[in-house]
């Protein structure tokens, strides 16, 4: 409210310095003032006055809006980085992060624009015109010259949004092959290995390259209609001026009006011109800001999948027992993963899942953590269907270490220290310690505060492995899910881990997702599961015994663990 009272105050005084200057013109030319005007000398001070204070209004003006239009920007920022946060696994799959940033970015400057030109310049600019023709007419009391500047303003207008109409369509056609080739630069960078070792760097250039040849020429067109948009407003405008400019001279010439009315007339149509000049891009960039605003408000109308329901409470943990009741799940209707499968985990023990890729073995750890809802039966978590529960309590039990650890680009010890919140620097090392990494950690010229890189790109895998289960066994969670946890470590490294996580395990539900079935022979309970259903189970004793599926598996890596002994080197 106040910078709009700063912005009355400005175009307020802005008509009136005309006004000032057409009087001081009048007095040296010897014609009549005003009674309450001052001489030449104090009105050229007035009007210089008058300038100064129509920009000093206008600063005021965007100082005090600046904190408005940045508060907004902020949390409308946060909410957006937030509700992507609580979308869904299935729409952040399908979506590419790049083409996603880019979506908020140009959303949240949208925002921005419209706050700022949407009330100081189109509000303003309507403003202006209303009390510049006024003062017109106040002082000339023609309506000729109105109806000039009407027909031109009207011309004016129309040209300017035909155009940028069609501007517009070519602008977002620029946007989209910008978003097109953002993701591509992205995309490549984030899979810098996988470019490497199929030597493709100058594939994804290339695929850079084409999406960015579209680009330049979308932005050729928008810049050719750019100039003539430009030529066209400068000879609407021009003749409007000229025309309005003629009737005065001709009024003057009759004897009607004075010298600093014709300077009066001049000033007030180089008053409007410049707003006007304006009008095209501000129109073009509002129309461009609703475009990028919609792609944004359409992300966050984006429905979360996976909801808490209006009843859910907080999940309480007495002894940790997990159970899945005719679990129905598929994440495509055309192909079923799990089907009515049952697993009863008493609290405490540690139970494997194994069985051949693609058997549902890791969809089991996606939905007893929630990232999809199941779409037939119940998962229970001591007694408490886990639909009815908070998500945030849900996982603050569960720590899981996946079977392919993503780092931030951030040091080691901000990678370990994530698992809990507020965690002490000591007991980040004892996780360190438990998890085997702390003498590798200490070998590094900066220990803990080493940067990982993207992803964790500078630790090799068994490395990265490691970070991802001391990050696990800091959260101490009373339910541990092991998804295929050790598959990126050497068989030696694997042992001590292995041991690591026996130890960690100790006292809790553990429940272990793992291809490699040496991993699982100590498990009080091995399930084996085949196209979504548990075929067999028992311990890795009695499962060999009964000569099922679970002893095909072992006799196969076995054998193939005995072919790659005897490999020379």
């Amino acid at each position: 409210m106040l910078a709009l009272v700063a912005l009355v105050a400005a175009k307020c005084v802005a008509i009136l310095s005309p006004i000032l200057q057409a009087w001081a013109v009048d007095d040296l030319a010897g014609g009549g003032l005003p009674e309450f005007a001052l001489g030449a000398i104090g009105l050229t001070i007035a009007y210089g006055m008058a300038r100064m204070a129509t920009n000093g209004f206008q600063q005021i003006r965007d100082a005090l809006f600046a904190k408005v239009a940045q508060r907004a920007l902020r949390r409308l920022a946060l909410e957006t980085f937030q509700h992507i946060h609580r979308l869904s696994m299935r729409f952040h799959i399908t979506r590419k992060t790049g083409g996603l940033s880019r979506i908020i970015e140009r959303g949240v400057k949208g925002v921005e624009f419209l706050l700022r030109y949407l009330v100081f310049s189109i509000g303003p600019l309507i403003l202006e015109l209303v009390l510049i023709g006024a003062a017109i007419f106040w002082k000339l009391q023609d309506w000729r010259y109105i109806g000039i500047i009407l027909a031109t303003i009207s011309v004016y207008v129309w040209f300017t949004f035909v155009i940028t109409e069609w501007r517009v369509k070519l602008r977002r056609k620029m946007n989209e092959q910008d978003t097109d080739a953002n993701q591509k630069a992205i995309d490549s960078l984030l899979n810098f290995e996988t470019v490497k070792y199929f030597g493709a760097t100058g594939r994804e250039a290339a695929r850079y390259d084409e999406a960015m040849a579209g680009y330049e020429a979308a932005a050729l067109k928008t810049s050719y209609t750019l100039t003539l948009l430009n030529f066209g407003q400068a000879v609407l405008i021009t003749t409007g001026l000229v025309l309005v400019m003629l009737l005065a001279a001709i009024g003057v010439q009759a004897g009607e009006l004075s010298i600093g009315d014709f300077v009066l007339v001049n000033a007030y149509m180089i008053q409007i011109t410049m707003p006007l000049n304006f009008l095209g891009t501000v129109y073009r960039e509002i129309r461009q800001a609703l475009v990028d605003m919609r792609q944004m408000f359409d992300l966050l109308d984006e429905m979360t999948e996976v909801q808490d329901s209006l009843k859910a409470s907080q999940l309480q943990i007495a002894r940790g027992s997990v159970k899945f009741e005719r679990v129905s799940f598929s994440y495509d209707q055309k192909r079923p993963i799990l089907e009515d499968l049952s697993i009863n985990i008493p609290a405490g023990q540690t139970i494997a899942i194994v069985g051949p890729s693609g058997s549902g073995k890791s969809t089991i750890g996606r939905l007893l953590f929630r990232f999809y809802d199941v779409t037939g039966g119940t998962i229970f978590i001591d007694g408490q269907d886990v639909r009815d529960v908070t998500q945030n309590s849900l996982h603050q039990f569960i720590g899981v270490v996946p079977q392919d650890t993503v780092l931030f680009n951030d040091t080691i010890y901000y990678n370990i220290a994530y698992g809990r919140e507020h965690a002490t620097r000591e007991e980040v090392i004892k996780a360190a310690k438990n998890s085997q990494i702390h003498d590798f950690i200490m070998s590094l010229p900066d220990t803990y505060e080493t940067y990982v890189g993207e992803r964790g790109l500078k630790l090799f895998g068994g490395e990265k492995q490691r970070v991802g289960i001391a990050r696990t066994l800091l959260k101490d969670p009373p339910i541990l899910l092991l998804d295929e946890a050790t598959s990126a470590l050497d068989s030696e490294t694997e042992r001590e881990i292995q041991e690591a996580l026996e130890r960690a395990g100790q006292g809790r539900t553990v429940i272990t997702i793992a291809h490699r079935l040496s991993t699982v022979q100590k498990a009080d309970r091995i399930l084996v599961l085949e196209k979504g259903t548990v075929v067999e189970t028992g311990t890795h004793n009695e499962l060999l015994k009964q000569k099922g599926r679970y002893l095909e598996l072992w006799t196969l890596q076995r054998s193939e663990q005995a072919a790659l002994a005897i490999l020379p080197g």
